[in-house]
């Protein structure tokens, strides 16, 4: 078995989809619209296979701080330089680092930085 797909709600699927196409060379499926129901998506597809399914439904509010669910995407990037690297792409770019980069007890080397929605990556060693 494997896991087919993550999907997440987003707030602007048009700079999710940006986001993760600039910095993370996922690949997006053309737009699917449910007008009956409001409802947008895309699949971003990542060199591995991996895939996350970003969604939006103007019906959908904002949560804050910890829930239970979804918590973090991982994504790694390659080694501790390549972590230190795009952290600072990120960050000079404007988005925030809540963490790191910095060896985690159990042994990662990583950052965790926000994506245009305030969804928690982390950005993570081989």
């Amino acid at each position: 078995m494997k896991i087919e797909h993550i999907g997440m709600w987003v707030k602007d699927i048009e700079q999710t989809r940006r986001f993760y196409e600039t910095y993370f060379e996922a690949s997006a499926n053309n737009l699917y619209h449910n007008e009956k129901k409001g409802f947008k998506s895309y699949f971003l597809t990542f060199a591995s296979g991996a895939r996350l399914e970003i969604m939006h439904r103007d019906d959908i509010k904002e949560a804050a701080g910890e829930l239970f669910g979804y918590a973090h995407l991982a994504m790694s990037v390659g080694d501790k330089d390549d972590v230190d690297h795009f952290t600072k792409r990120l960050t000079d770019d404007g988005y925030d680092l809540l963490d790191g980069p910095r060896t985690t007890g159990d042994g990662y080397y990583e950052a965790v930085v926000l994506d245009p929605d305030g969804n928690r990556i982390e950005l993570t060693t081989d």
